[in-house]
C-alpha cells in the first residue's frame, strides 16, 4: 500500500484558536488538493507552544459537541488528521494531546506523557502528564502516536513497536539550540539521528512533523521528515519555514526490511518485562 503523507509544518498565532484553525483548514484544503492521504500538524498546532496561563482559555474537548473538534472530524471525511491541541478532560484538567481522526471519527488520542522542566521547558508547571503509550488501527495499518519529549525517551516508541504500530508518528515543537559554525543546528541534528536510529532500529516508518516561527524569544526550526525502515529518508523539509512537505510511504517496505532485519520477530518482551520486574524490586540505586 502506497500512503501520500503531508506534514504541515506551521507557525501558529500564540494563543489564538480561531485564527490557527482557519490556518488548518486552508492546509487540508491544499493537502487536498495535493492528493495526500493522511495530513500531520505539529505539537500544539491549533494554540501555539508557549500557552501558559492561557491554557484554560484555549483548551478544547475531544469530542464532537465541542464546535472547533467537530470541525476536524467533519474535514477527516476528506482525509485522514493528526491535529495538536490543549485538551480539557471532564474534569478539567489539561492536557498536551495529538488526536487522530478519520472518516469522521476520533480514532485516539494521544496525551504527551514526558512533561520537560528542564532548560527552556515549564510543561509541568500548566499541564497534567498522560499515561499511556498505545498502538491503534486505521486504514494505513497499525499506528502509534508520540509528542515531541516522549519520542526522546526510548520507552515510549518502544512499547508502541511491541503494540504492533508499524508507522510512528511524532508531533513535535523542537527550538532552535546549539548554533555553531557548522551549518545544522545542534538541537535538529540530535532530533535527526534519532529519527533515523527509531526507523531501523523498529523497522519502522517514523513521521515527524514540527513547527516553524518565534513565540516569546524562541525560534523553531521546523524541518519535518518521514524516515523509512531502512532509517534513511524519504524527505526532509525546509529549516524555519512555513510549508506543507508532501511524501510516500509504502508499507511493503516494512515486510522487505523485516525479511532481511528480523529483529522484531527476535525481541524478547516477557525478559523485557522480567528484568524490569528485578530492578525496580530493589532498592533505587541511581539515588546513592
Amino acid at each position: 500500500m502506497r500512503v501520500t503523507v503531508g506534514l504541515a509544518q506551521m507557525y501558529p498565532k500564540l494563543g489564538d484558536v480561531q485564527a490557527n484553525l482557519t490556518k488548518h483548514l486552508a492546509m487540508i484544503d491544499e493537502a487536498v488538493g495535493r492528493g495526500v492521504d493522511l495530513l500531520v500538524f505539529p505539537e500544539l498546532s491549533l494554540t501555539g507552544y508557549q500557552v501558559q496561563d492561557l491554557v484554560p482559555e484555549v483548551a478544547i474537548r475531544a469530542e464532537a459537541s465541542d464546535p472547533v473538534f467537530a470541525q476536524f472530524l467533519e474535514q477527516s471525511q476528506r482525509l485522514d488528521l493528526v491535529v495538536g491541541f490543549v485538551q480539557r478532560d471532564t474534569r478539567n484538567r489539561y492536557y498536551i494531546a495529538a488526536a487522530y481522526l478519520s472518516g469522521g471519527a476520533c480514532l485516539h488520542v494521544h496525551r504527551k506523557i514526558y512533561l520537560p522542566t528542564y532548560a527552556m521547558f515549564d510543561e509541568a508547571r500548566y499541564f497534567d502528564a498522560g499515561e499511556d503509550a498505545r498502538a491503534f488501527h486505521t486504514r494505513f495499518g497499525r499506528v502509534g502516536m508520540l509528542v515531541c519529549e516522549d519520542f526522546w525517551h526510548m520507552s515510549p516508541p518502544y512499547l508502541l513497536w511491541q503494540d504492533g504500530a508499524d508507522i510512528l508518528l511524532l508531533q513535535s515543537s523542537s527550538p532552535s539550540r546549539g548554533l555553531d559554525s557548522g551549518d545544522r543546528l545542534g538541537s535538529s541534528r540530535w532530533v535527526e539521528l534519532v529519527n533515523q536510529a527509531y526507523g531501523s532500529m523498529f523497522t519502522n516508518y517514523v513521521v515527524h512533523c514540527n513547527r516553524v516561527g518565534y513565540e516569546d524569544g524562541k525560534n523553531f526550526w521546523g524541518g519535518s521528515s518521514i524516515v523509512d525502515p531502512n532509517g534513511e529518508f524519504v524527505t526532509h523539509g525546509l529549516y524555519f519555514d512555513e510549508a506543507l512537505i508532501v511524501g510516500e510511504i509504502e508499507t511493503n517496505q516494512i515486510t522487505r526490511t523485516r525479511a532481511r532485519l528480523p529483529l522484531l520477530r527476535d525481541e524478547q518482551p516477557h525478559m523485557v518485562l522480567r528484568e524490569l520486574n528485578r530492578i525496580l524490586s530493589k532498592p533505587d540505586t541511581r539515588k546513592d
